[in-house]
């Protein structure tokens, strides 16, 4: 078993946020980036959190995130708002764009909020979980370097192009779901790929177009989309909120989020804030949460994330030594 440590959030957070300042992140930024990571490892969505370090660090000292680049927002209708992040970090356009979205949705009704020029987003349920307990009802989705190919064809077009939702329950923890339209996520093969470890079968192709257990190989061919075409079709309906809606790069034009050569990914997030209509939204959201949580063998999605999040503020996270002994290095300054 891989040694790790185990740390607070907090020094989780502190840990992440000076590596980030040992390359010249500013002191803002570096926090909000290393907030929205810790968020992610929280409740276990390791693929978004301290693996992701090295690989930002990379491309912040090449360019290709433009670390201290300054988030424009402007007000493009009654209910709307875009965000140009800049080509640089997606955290600080979220932070942004979200509180501005708030501050509009109690005289709009709903919120269209839009992020272009942008990078990777690490956990979308970490943005829309923001949303929901502000009363609001969100909808998230973003595109990302192309992964996964068209049903029935070999070449990737579409990302893994998440999609998140959330909605406020009375006295209770927002209610939450996240997922890639992708079977997993691309960072957990990715986290495979860095841990010297296999895939599952089923999770996708090589370049060839046939299955892997390798997650090198897999990271040179295609992910495999859930639901089959219906997946794929989720997908082009993500990207045409994602991409076409916010004028960002399609995932086909988009480079890695992984590799530090290459210009700006330059991708798209776009979200969706309803304040409730219905003066008895919680009761009745109450009866139909029960519905589910009174059968047998049943769960609520996302309850799975809530205990996670639960565990890690009371006992900390885990982390591989090979990533604490690697971000202390970068806050000295090292490679």
């Amino acid at each position: 078993m891989e040694a790790s440590n185990r740390l607070s959030l907090d020094e989780a957070t502190s840990l992440i946020q000076s590596a980030f300042a040992g390359v010249g992140v500013s002191e803002d930024i570096a926090l909000c980036v290393a907030k929205a990571l810790v968020a992610a490892e929280a409740e276990g969505q390791v693929g978004h959190g301290f693996s992701r370090v090295e690989d930002y660090a990379a491309q912040v000292r090449t360019g290709k995130i433009r670390a201290n680049a300054v988030v424009e927002i402007r007000q493009t209708g009654t209910g709307s708002l875009l965000a140009d992040a800049g080509f640089g970090f997606a955290y600080p356009a979220m932070e942004q764009i979200i509180e501005k979205g708030i501050e509009l949705a109690p005289a709009s009704g709903c919120v269209t909020m839009g992020v272009t020029r942008s990078h990777h987003c690490g956990a979308l349920s970490v943005q829309v979980e923001k949303l929901a307990r502000e009363g609001l009802v969100a909808i998230m989705v973003a595109n990302t370097p192309a992964a996964m190919a068209p049903y029935g064809a070999k070449e990737a077009v579409f990302g893994t192009n998440p999609i998140a939702f959330a909605a406020p329950r009375d006295g209770r923890d927002p209610i939450v779901m996240d997922l890639s339209l992708s079977r997993v996520a691309r960072g957990k093969v990715m986290s495979a790929h860095k841990a010297g470890k296999p895939i599952p079968e089923g999770w996708a192709l090589d370049a060839e177009g046939n299955p892997t257990t390798d997650p090198e190989k897999a990271l040179g061919g295609t992910m495999l989309p859930i639901g089959e075409a219906k997946g794929t079709a989720l997908a082009l309906m993500v990207e045409i909120l994602a991409s076409v809606m916010t004028g960002a790069s399609f995932s086909s034009q988009a480079t890695s989020f992984f590799k530090a050569d290459g210009p700006s990914p330059g991708v798209g997030q776009f979200l969706i804030a309803m304040k409730p209509q219905d003066s008895q939204f919680a009761e009745r959201l109450e009866d139909l949460l029960t519905l589910i949580e009174t059968q047998e063998g049943a769960r609520l999605p996302g309850s799975r994330r809530s205990s996670a999040i639960r565990e890690a503020r009371a006992n900390g996270i885990d982390v591989p030594v090979r990533y604490i002994d690697a971000l202390r290095k970068l806050a000295e300054g090292g490679t």
